[in-house]
């Protein structure tokens, strides 16, 4: 797997920080990382909030 370089992530925040708004970001990151650990939920399979089968 490639990892980015920090000039790529430097680029990446910097888009954003335009995009979004230095008052915007925080809340859109967290907004990404959410959305992000529900995928990550529903790909795995596994419901937190559903009734358990006996």
């Amino acid at each position: 797997m490639v990892r980015p370089e920090l000039s790529d992530i430097l680029i990446i925040v910097l888009i954003a920080l335009l995009f979004f708004g230095a008052n915007r970001l925080p809340e859109a990151a967290r907004s990404i990382g959410k959305a992000i650990r529900e995928f990550r939920t529903a790909v795995s399979g596994k419901e937190t909030n559903a009734p358990k089968k006996n």
